[in-house]
């Protein structure tokens, strides 16, 4: 029997198996870790490439990204059911990067009012989770939705921002 290993003869058989073993784990690594979600649980929630991804705007150097999911999707992205009796049907969450350094800026204060198609308004102050701010909102009725960011982050400076999310 012939193998492709390039072990030296007289190794045993079961050292050959343990180094292909380890072959082909190694092997996997990339794979698995390219090929894993990692919207669960807040990491990479607000990734460029998210289907999820609604607005990305530069404010005064900062860039906000933001993502919006109904309840269902953010429940099942984290491995949990939808609990009964919740009347939020939408996630927003926005994560803020510096544009001269690159990395995520994680503390601050960030509101989010929310304008219905009918004109009804949802204003929330979002805390900050897992390296993003997040809150849930009622987008029942289908239609334009106006939503509009003011947000203070250590810098001390007030920035705001603001677009339209179409519920289908």
């Amino acid at each position: 029997m012939k193998t492709w290993l390039i072990i030296p003869k007289g190794e045993s058989k079961m050292k050959k198996l343990v180094f292909a073993a380890m072959m082909v784990a190694l092997a996997a690594v990339p794979v698995l870790a390219a090929e894993h979600d990692h919207t669960g649980h807040g990491m990479n929630y607000l990734g460029n490439s998210s289907p999820n991804n609604a607005h990305q705007e530069v404010v005064d150097g900062i860039k906000a990204t933001f993502n919006v999911k109904t309840m269902a999707e953010a429940m099942k992205d984290m491995g949990m059911e939808m609990p009964k009796g919740v009347k939020e049907t939408h996630h927003i969450a926005v994560s803020f990067n510096d544009m001269k350094t690159g990395k995520s800026v994680e503390k601050g204060d960030v509101t989010i009012k929310v304008q219905a198609p009918d004109k009804t308004e949802q204003t929330k102050d979002l805390p900050a989770m897992h390296g993003h701010f997040g809150a849930d909102f009622e987008m029942k009725a289908k239609g334009k939705y106006g939503v509009m960011c003011r947000f203070k982050l250590p810098d001390g400076k007030v920035r705001s921002t603001k677009f339209w999310y179409t519920v289908k």
